[in-house]
């Protein structure tokens, strides 16, 4: 007994320290990088046919934020497939946006909701068939993304592309078998400010020589959000040319405004009264899709005040859900986003999807009225002069049908770079038809339109999106 009792040695002193340093370091790479492989969703029959990883990543100066990722792995050969992160625009829109409704695996099937967990079928024109790629929920605040304190969950545009890039760092390091894959930074709608910046912030970072170097290749955006202003600018040219005006209304606005329809000057009577015709004739169109039916119930306080300063980047069908008065009904397009409301909400899908418990309170696909400080104004151009002038290739489309960022604004942004063309305006074909026109520039940019598409584009044109985007990581022509 005497000796159980006894002064532990020096040497076991400095072991049991060890043992415990050890322990700690463990610990944190736990909390640094937790991540589940999901086998099964609720909703979906049988085991999913591809490979999904959940997980959070913390990052700020004592990862005070808590970013939520889904993974899935090439379907084809993910050793050498390009690794793509994508960013789901908004801001505040959950990744399961992009996932379920625009480039990934999975789609709801849209039906009358009866109480039970909405179905899950597969899509067959995944980009997953080609690329691995990782949805993130940025900004924090966003889907299943949390912050542990009220200071961390008020983001901006910067700190979103800080979060981002940190986020992904520590992913690499924690999957050191993708840290040699082509990698390919996407997004979509508002995603088209932070996206080139965070390119450009990898790019210096690699040249730096900041570990782990990321082996950028290029980037991809859709419908993006660029020079806001010309954006809002360019509703009208774009309803008088897709015939929702008369000539004589576009002419009289024209004359009146001078090209400036948002901020107008409450003096010029005449621009007010032709801005006022307009809407009129406008307010029952659906903003993300001209053709597509359009549905007013769903909409929210802060985006209301919003539309009434002109279009911000939302139709009114895609606003949140205040109340079960304002639900949807079946053939909207914003049905399917409810149905996203009830799967992502049950508790079973939570737990399949290793969601930790009290980290947040009712899910939303879009949280509109979340704290978000536009602090890039707007306006990302100079980003993508910048990648232009260090080569980097990119991919930017549009859906032509999209009247919350026209292709014209966005082909006028373009053009303004004042890059010479190497493939002039033609069409490009999936199945014997035109699937929309592209055009290919020395600063290594390409511009698409996809016919028929809306904001955005892959949501209404899967098959015609998936050939656009498999050809042009291939390195071959549209």
């Amino acid at each position: 007994m005497a000796n159980l009792m006894a002064r532990p040695s020096r040497s076991t002193w400095l072991v049991l320290v060890q043992v415990l340093l050890l322990s700690q370091l463990w610990f944190e790479l736990l909390a640094v990088s937790h991540n589940s492989i999901v086998k099964v969703l609720p909703g979906l029959q049988g085991p999913l046919p591809f490979e999904l990883e959940t997980g959070y990543v913390g990052v700020g100066e004592s990862e005070e934020v808590q970013l939520f990722y889904y993974f899935l792995k090439s379907e084809r050969n993910p050793e050498e497939d390009p690794l793509m992160l994508w960013l789901t625009g908004g801001p505040g829109c959950s990744a399961v946006t992009a996932l379920f409704f625009e480039i990934g695996p999975l789609n709801f099937k849209v039906e009358q909701y009866n109480g039970s967990l909405p179905t899950l079928v597969l899509n067959p024109h995944s980009w997953t068939k080609v690329s691995s790629i990782i949805f993130i929920d940025s900004p924090v605040g966003t889907g299943f993304s949390y912050a542990r304190t009220s200071f961390a969950s008020q983001p901006g545009d910067l700190e979103q592309v800080q979060h981002a890039l940190q986020f992904f760092r520590k992913w690499l390091v924690d999957h050191p078998s993708f840290m040699s894959n082509p990698v390919y930074i996407g997004g979509d709608s508002y995603s088209g400010i932070p996206v080139p910046v965070l390119a450009e912030e990898i790019s210096n970072g690699n040249e730096a020589g900041i570990k782990p170097m990321i082996n950028l290749q290029g980037y991809i955006l859709g419908n993006p959000v660029t020079v806001r202003p010309d954006e809002l600018n360019s509703e009208i040219p774009f309803a008088h040319g897709m015939g929702l005006i008369s000539d004589e209304l576009y002419e009289s606005l024209t004359r009146s405004c001078g090209g400036e329809y948002q901020n107008i000057n409450p003096r010029n009577a005449e621009c007010v009264k032709n801005v006022q015709a307009y809407d009129k004739c406008t307010s029952k169109i659906n903003f993300a899709h001209i053709l597509e039916r359009h549905c007013d119930r769903l909409i929210s306080p802060k985006l209301q005040h919003r539309l009434a300063k002109r279009r911000y980047l939302n139709d009114n069908y895609n606003m949140l859900l205040h109340s079960e008065s304002a639900l949807p009904t079946l053939g909207c397009r914003s049905y399917g986003y409810l149905l996203s409301h009830y799967w992502a909400n049950d508790p079973f899908v939570r737990k399949a999807l290793h969601i930790r418990k009290g980290s947040i309170g009712k899910w939303q696909r879009c949280d509109y009225e979340m704290p978000y400080e536009s602090d890039i104004h707007g306006n990302s151009l100079q980003y993508h002069v910048k990648l232009s002038a260090k080569g980097y290739p990119s991919l930017i489309y549009s859906g032509d049908h999209d009247m919350l960022v026209p292709f014209l604004a966005t082909q006028a942004w373009i053009r303004s770079l004042n890059y010479s063309i190497i493939d002039d305006w033609r069409p490009w074909i999936v199945r014997a038809q035109i699937a929309g026109y592209t055009r290919t520039y020395v600063n290594r940019m390409t511009f698409a339109t996809v016919k028929g598409a809306g904001h955005t584009a892959p949501e209404y044109k899967g098959e015609e999106c998936l050939h656009m985007f498999t050809r042009w990581i291939s390195g071959e022509p549209l």
